[in-house]
């Protein structure tokens, strides 16, 4: 957000005071990208005339004493003169780059007075008012120059005429695509989705639709070659297929924590590692001990974290959590889905079929050459990862771990030489830039867009694209679907008889089983030096992310689904992870909510 809003007493603005539109650039004036940004302003204020508004604040490149001083001698203009546009107009066309003698001559040109002691408030204050614009500046968000505000709103879109007219005009669709990313860039957006998406399926299977909703996930859906049927039900196609989505994102994430992130060298691994291990054990040792020996075998349900809530509520306590905290606990969640993984592909599987598997096994090892002779385009892996998937869910294996075998076998590339790339870049587009005007040539040539699309795409590796693209599906879409075919469950007193110690056992895995392990093996990990606690988040916070660490929620349910088929037993489980994740995030956030002065 613009931060402050505009001030027509304050700011150097053109247009009348009651235009709908409203442009604010933060802008440099050795800035090349300004100058030619400039042009596209002059184009916008002849097109909307009296209807727009526009702001220019200071923002001088760092480092460059011509910026500066060019800056200074605009705010010295308006000081002493009123003369801010016309020396800011002047300053466009004579920049970016001044020659000595330049400010001098602007100076006499528009008869500024000199900056003599007679006239030193008046510079001083034209300093101050610089220095206050980069201040703003900062608090706004604004890095680089230009960046523009639209109705107070950074704009990240293109610096074309015709797109800043349609932000500015905000036509429905554009509105409704804004206000789409700017609710995905809110931190605890895909948590609020799955919770409203659970919700949903909470109150559908308690009303009158009940029934219906249930037997509508039962639908049979698939198709048919010659004599042979591959169908399943709706339900089936989500905790089969459509999580396949899911578990690629979460193999994504694992490779990039364990390649770039948090957990590539083992100092920095070890504290969430520990920490997840004894998050782990100690609730599959609860829920053994607790449960009745005939349902035993459910022990996977409370070693799982929910990602998508943990991180929103952490998100949501603002700055009452470092920023290491949060990396701390999202670290340790990742080590929970790889471990969630491992136990549903060791114990949660059905009956093998060698031929499939063999199939499925010569699929990755085809996946692994691909890897290895450098082949880079994600078309040959996508088609891979669809017969993969066919064959490990008819070996009766989870079809969904060939997500986390294609994740892993997508391959990485070494960072590219970024300052190199862009020089290319600028080279093309300069030698382009010649033939402008030229007769029949309306734009780029087509070698000119293939060499930017080439430098485009070697700026990221495959698995990072793969994960920026496929990450808001995952978490806007096939997580809210999975919930509503599976967070559906029908609360009555009669869920209760039969199954008290299967909800206990549940239920004290994740309320007391997962803070006390994390924070028992993270205190084992520095008492035994292997891991290190950063001093800037204490004890009681980290007893904090542990209690959020017993949201279990998606993989708990997933693993329920798996291990009870029968429809009672699984439906109690799913009772005793809403009441044990609902207490786990409250006892997360009632530890957490003492800010750290007060400790």
């Amino acid at each position: 957000m613009l931060d402050p809003p505009i001030d027509k007493n304050r700011d150097h603005v053109l247009g009348p005071p009651d235009a709908e539109l409203t442009l604010v650039e933060y802008g440099s004036y050795a800035c090349p990208h300004c100058h030619a940004a400039h042009e596209v302003i002059k184009g916008l204020r002849n097109r909307f005339g009296e209807r727009m508004w526009y702001v220019f604040r200071h923002l001088p490149i760092a480092n460059s004493e011509n910026a500066t001083r060019a800056s200074e001698l605009a705010e010295y203009a308006a000081q002493t003169t009123d003369q801010f546009w016309e020396v800011h107009q002047a300053l466009m066309e004579q920049g970016p780059a001044f020659a000595e003698g330049d400010f001098a001559r602007i100076a006499r040109d528009f008869n500024l007075p000199p900056s003599d002691a007679d006239h030193q408030p008046a510079l001083v204050a034209a300093q101050a008012r610089v220095r206050e614009d980069i201040e703003s500046a900062q608090r706004s968000g604004a890095l680089a120059t230009p960046t523009f505000y639209i109705d107070g709103r950074r704009y990240t879109g293109p610096w074309d005429e015709s797109s800043l007219a349609d932000a500015m005009l905000g036509p429905l669709g554009h509105r409704i695509q804004s206000a789409a990313f700017e609710f995905v860039r809110w931190g605890p957006s895909s948590g609020l989705v799955l919770g409203l998406a659970t919700l949903l399926a909470l109150v559908l299977s308690n009303s009158s639709f009940g029934s219906a909703f249930a037997a509508w996930w039962e639908t049979v859906v698939g198709f048919q070659w010659g004599t042979n049927i591959f169908a399943h039900s709706l339900l089936h196609w989500v905790n089969h297929g459509l999580l396949t989505i899911f578990f690629f994102v979460v193999g994504l994430e694992i490779k990039r924590e364990f390649t770039v992130g948090h957990l590539a060298t083992f100092r920095s691994g070890a504290l969430p590692v520990v920490a997840a291990l004894g998050g782990m054990v100690l609730p599959a040792v609860i829920y053994a001990l607790v449960s009745p020996p005939e349902l035993r075998h459910g022990w996977g349900i409370p070693i799982g974290t929910d990602t998508a809530f943990a991180v929103a509520l952490i998100v949501l306590l603002g700055t009452r959590v470092p920023i290491e905290l949060r990396v701390f606990l999202t670290a340790a969640v990742i080590i929970d889905d790889i471990v969630a993984i491992l136990v549903i592909a060791l114990f949660y599987t059905g009956q093998i079929h060698m031929g499939y598997l063999i199939a499925g096994g010569a699929l990755t090892a085809l996946l692994l050459v691909l890897n290895r002779i450098g082949v880079y385009s994600v078309l040959p892996y996508a088609v891979c990862g669809v017969f993969l998937w066919f064959f490990l869910h008819e070996a009766g294996l989870h079809a969904t771990l060939a997500g986390v075998v294609l994740a892993v076998l997508i391959p990485t590339r070494p960072p590219a030489n970024l300052n190199a790339l862009l020089a290319q870049a600028a080279t093309v587009v300069r030698l382009e830039d010649r033939h402008t005007g030229e007769a029949m040539r309306p734009g780029p040539s087509e070698p000119a867009l293939r060499m930017l699309d080439a430098i485009h795409a070697r700026i990221e590796s495959p698995a990072d694209k793969l994960l920026r693209s496929a990450e808001p599906w995952s978490s806007y879409l096939v997580l809210p679907i999975f919930a509503l075919a599976n967070a559906g469950v029908v609360w009555s007193l009669g869920v209760f008889e039969g199954h008290g110690r299967l909800m206990a056992a549940i239920a004290l895995g994740l309320v007391l089983g997962k803070p006390i392990g994390i924070v028992l093996g993270a205190w084992l990990g520095v008492r035994t030096g292997v891991a290190k606690k950063p001093d800037v988040y204490s004890w009681r916070q980290l007893c904090g992310a542990g209690a959020l660490g017993g949201i279990g929620f998606t993989m708990s349910l997933f693993i329920a689904g798996l291990a009870f088929p029968d429809s009672a037993d699984y439906a109690a489980a799913k009772i005793a992870i809403f009441l044990a994740s609902l207490i786990a995030a409250g006892l997360g956030v009632l530890i957490l909510w003492p800010k750290p002065e007060a400790i």
